[in-house]
Formats: structure tokens, sequence, C-alpha cells
């Protein structure tokens, strides 16, 4: 096989890769949609549902302890696993980075159109941190559902300092609710931001030795 027939098979085997890594990539998008609804839709139904045995105490304490405990583990799966998505998709971007790295050397005109200014994340820097990475980090779907989810934590601990202690000032429930959401966010955070920073640094490695993976 001459040079003009090699380079244009690799050219082909190049483009079906880029559009693998687009499917693969749309994919990610899609399934932190379903799985966003998928979250949100149980925990509304628990919610309509402790409505209507809300009248009656005797059914909405067992239905409760049972109920939203298992909500706020289906909302750690959840998390966890958008977490994962997220990074997937970074993984993607950084091969369609590459690829188009090759396409700017076809020529001049291709090195214009496929230029790094025009292309996205990690070949130019993302709007979302354009405030900082800690805006940034909160601005993910996994940290949306994170909130969410540690709320439900934080009146779960409410009502659970309140029935622990009936005699007690409202505010302390309310602080201890608070307090465990705030909490939980914030571990929420460090757990995201260690994920990301592990991928940067797996990332960096495979750049300096290309026969690694990420």
């Amino acid at each position: 096989m001459d040079e003009q027939s090699q380079r244009s098979a690799l050219l082909s085997a190049i483009t079906t890769e880029h559009f693998v890594l687009q499917t693969a990539n749309n994919s990610t998008y899609a399934e932190a949609s379903a799985r966003s609804t998928l979250y949100v839709m149980a925990l509304s139904s628990a919610l309509v549902a402790m409505g209507f045995v809300a009248s009656s105490t005797d059914l909405l304490v067992p239905f409760a302890a049972i109920s939203m405990p298992a909500v706020f583990l289906l909302g750690i799966f959840t998390i966890v696993r958008l977490v994962e998505s997220a990074l997937e998709s970074m993984q993607c971007l950084t091969g369609i980075a590459r690829i188009r790295g090759f396409y700017r050397t076809l020529g001049p005109e291709a090195a214009r159109h496929f230029a790094e200014k025009f292309g996205r994340w990690p070949e130019v820097k993302p709007p979302a941190l354009r405030f900082g990475p800690a805006l940034a980090f909160f601005g993910t779907t996994a940290a949306m559902v994170a909130v969410i989810n540690n709320v439900v934590a934080g009146v779960g601990i409410a009502l659970l300092a309140r029935f622990l202690g009936p005699s007690a000032p409202h505010w302390v429930g309310v602080v201890a609710g608070i307090a465990g959401a705030l909490t939980l966010t914030w571990l929420f955070y460090l757990y995201q931001r260690w994920r990301f920073d592990d991928y940067d640094a797996r990332a960096r490695q495979c750049a300096e030795d290309p026969g690694g993976a990420l």
C-alpha cells in the first residue's frame, strides 16, 4: 500500500473513530438526563404518597422512615453515576480533540477550520470556569441532584431530631437539618473534586506515556 492509500485509510479510520466518540459522548448526556429524571420522579412520587398518609401519624411515620432513606440511597447511587458519566464525557472530548489535531495536519485550510480556538474543552477553556472551579463544580448535573438529595437528608435529620427529642425547641431540629444538608453538600463537593482531579492526573500521565490508559 502506497503512502497516499495509507493516509486515505487512516483518515477513514479516524473519521469513523470521531463519529464513535461523538455518539458515545451524546450517550453520556442522555444517560445523565435519564438518571436525573428517574431520581426526581422517585422523590416526587414519595412526597405525593406521604401527602396522602399525612393525616394519620400511625401511617406517616413508618412510611417516611422507609421511603425517605430509600430515596436518599437512590440519590447517592445517582450522584456517583452522574459524576462517572461526566468523566466519560471528558474522555470522549479528549479523544475528539486529539482527532481534531490530526485534521489540522491535512493542509492550511484544515488548520484554519479546525483551529484550537474553534474547538471545545480541552482545546479551549470552558465558559463554566469563567467564575472559578468552585461554581463550575456546583453547576454539574450531579451537583443539582446532590443538593436536592442533601435537602431530603436534612429534612430527615430534622424530623429524626424532633422525634427523638419532642420536648426540645423547634430550632434544634432545624439547625440539625441545615447542618446535615450543608455537611453532605460539602462532602459531595470534595468527592466530585477528587474524582475530577484524579482524572486530570491520569490524563496528564497518559499524555506523557501514550502507551498508558485513562
